[in-house]
């Protein structure tokens, strides 16, 4: 077997066992040999083969040479020449912003070639990159540049038109991307700043360990606030050898030979994975772009999604890999123009981001993507957890779709009850991991760091159950989490706004289900009588004070009190349930 074929699938009974399959792998000696270290104290489980920072990823780009790197319509970026960006903009960073190591790099544009240039150039010379969610208000987005403590913001034009008069009062300068307007004071072109850039670009010297911080990415609070979760560069780098595993694994139990499926994961010709998911986002980040690139792949970067679009692309560029959330895959299989395209080359399908209904299988599997030709896949993880935590893959997806999979070897998951006690298989309780992944806590919160991570545990606040075999389930999400369409929303955050209305007594926020959004957000509002707003005034009076992604498109309001219970806690269950939101507005 050559390392550009992939095996035809086995059946179920012919599959070879998921222990045999990954005793096989997890040698010593091996690619994917473990070893244990200690990390802020805690002994940890790693892979021992793993580069030990983001520096050494970048570095490895010249190994690449002219291989494409990153494809942004008709841009084509070798290897060598991103990282000879990155050296030319990490110099301009420390030579004449004054980037020091532990300073903060805001990046907060969309999927641009120069945010992947920004990311590498910051954290290769020690600072912490600060991915800003593009689809934020001018408030939000104040918020995440000064609670960080930005040194320097690098930002599209967009990003700059909204953030307006913002600007004016935060202390930092400014790099604009892809802006072709006259800019403000003290904002800087990226081109002016990157300069002619040389043949020979060379990175700044620092010593990094992979301990030390590189990434902040903010994911919203209970409390309304978003959290900055601080990531190592350990962190992000397990996830290369991560998602290698769990397709070296596959194609093991499919029929490969343990020679044939190292060399069709390490050797095989460099994918073509198409980038959908936004870059500010930790899947988007960590499972897509770093992979991608540590193995020499191209990634074929999108600013917006659009089926339509993805689906030309795909086809245009013989993309081979793609993850997107579950809603993107929906409106893939139900674009019009999906059964006549050519989307041979795409070997690889995964959902993230979200949880994926079982359907979205059939879904696939109806709208012409064939088993045996393309892997499907999804997985689970949380920022707080570096995006991988557990993968299901191949055979394995196609048997159990309501599973996110089996822990990769360096992640162990445990069920806990509410006494704190581990659960027995089938049992469902809250779910905690411990591993590589597990970032140090959250930005300037030592009492929300305190109760979220426990001795190397993240608590996820999420609920699951284990089976017999390992295979972990999501039954519930983080209380008041609403995930639409891969976007976290959280409750209180909407209703807090929606009670700065001064026709708002009260409003409770709860996840509508949605078929291709998984969910969508809605709201029972209790106004003043008399001439009480609509639910159009309401959407109009949050528009500005919350991402578009955050405003409900289903308004319900009332002049009753909302249900309670004893301790005054809304009953949301109950209006979820209970309320007619097909009627709502």
């Amino acid at each position: 077997m050559s390392a550009t074929e992939s095996p035809s699938p086995a059946s179920p009974s012919a599959l070879r066992s998921m222990n045999s399959a990954t005793v096989q792998l997890l040698y010593s000696g091996s690619r994917f040999e473990m070893a244990r270290v200690d990390v802020a104290g805690v002994p940890t489980r790693v892979w021992a083969d793993a580069r030990p920072h983001l520096r050494a990823v970048l570095e490895s780009s010249l190994e690449h040479g002219d291989r494409p790197a990153l494809v942004f319509g008709e841009e084509r970026i070798s290897h060598a020449e991103h990282f000879r960006r990155a050296a030319a903009l990490a110099r301009r960073l420390v030579e004449d912003y004054g980037v020091a190591r532990g300073d903060r790099v805001a990046l907060a544009m969309r999927n641009y070639p120069e945010w992947v240039t920004a990311f590498f150039a910051a954290t290769s010379v020690g600072a912490i990159a600060v991915p800003v969610n593009a689809w934020l208000s001018a408030p939000e987005m104040e918020f995440v540049l000064r609670d960080s403590g930005a040194s320097v913001l690098v930002a599209d034009a967009e990003r700059l038109d909204r953030l307006g008069d913002v600007l004016g009062r935060l202390p930092l300068p400014v790099i604009a991307v892809r802006c072709a307007r006259p800019l403000p004071e003290g904002v800087r072109a990226w081109e002016e700043i990157l300069g002619e850039v040389a043949d020979d670009a060379a990175l700044p010297e620092t010593d990094l360990a992979p301990d030390d911080p590189a990434t902040l990415f903010y994911t919203s609070g209970t409390t309304g606030n978003p959290k900055g979760a601080l990531g190592s560069h350990r962190n992000m780098v397990s996830n290369v050898l991560s998602m290698a595993f769990m397709k070296a694994r596959t194609l093991l139990r499919l029929g490969a030979d343990l020679d044939d499926a190292l060399a069709l994961t390490f050797d095989a010709a460099p994918s073509k994975v198409l980038c959908a998911l936004p870059l500010f986002h930790v899947t988007g980040a960590q499972a897509v772009m770093l992979p991608t690139l540590s193995a020499g792949g191209a990634l074929v970067l999108m600013r917006r999604w659009d089926a339509e679009t993805a689906l030309e692309v795909i086809e245009r560029e013989r993309v081979s890999g793609m993850t997107g959330v579950p809603t993107m895959l929906t409106q893939l299989f139900a674009a019009p123009s999906f059964a006549r395209r050519d989307l041979s080359s795409l070997v690889s399908l995964g959902s993230g981001g979200a949880p994926a209904a079982p359907a979205l299988v059939e879904r696939a599997l109806r709208g012409g993507l064939r088993p045996d030709a393309t892997l499907l896949g999804a997985g689970y993880g949380l920022t707080e957890c570096s995006a991988t935590a557990a993968v299901s893959y191949g055979p394995d997806y196609l048997a159990r779709p309501d599973s996110v999979g089996m822990p990769v070897p360096v992640v162990d998951v445990r069920i806990v009850g509410p006494d704190g006690a581990d659960l027995p298989p089938g049992r469902v309780g809250e779910i905690w991991i411990s591993g590589p992944g597990v970032v140090h806590g959250y930005w300037n919160r030592p009492e929300e760091t305190a109760a979220t991570f426990v001795d190397g545990w993240l608590r996820t606040g999420d609920l699951g159950r284990l089976d017999d075999a390992g295979f972990l389930y999501v039954v519930d999400r983080a209380k008041d989490m609403i995930l639409r369409g891969g976007e976290n929303v959280y409750c209180a955050e909407v209703e807090a706004a929606l009670q700065e209305h001064p026709a708002v007594l009260d409003a409770a926020v709860v996840g509508v289900p949605h078929e291709e959004l998984g969910e969508e957000v809605g709201a029972v509002v209790r106004v003043v009588a008399g001439t009480p707003p609509d639910a159009e005034e309401l959407r109009a009076f949050l528009s500005g004070r919350l991402a578009a992604f955050k405003i409900p498109s289903r308004i319900i309001t009332t002049a009753d009190e909302l249900p309670r219970n004893a301790a005054g806690k809304l009953l949301k269950r109950r209006m979820r349930d209970e309320v007619a939101w097909t009627l709502a507005d």
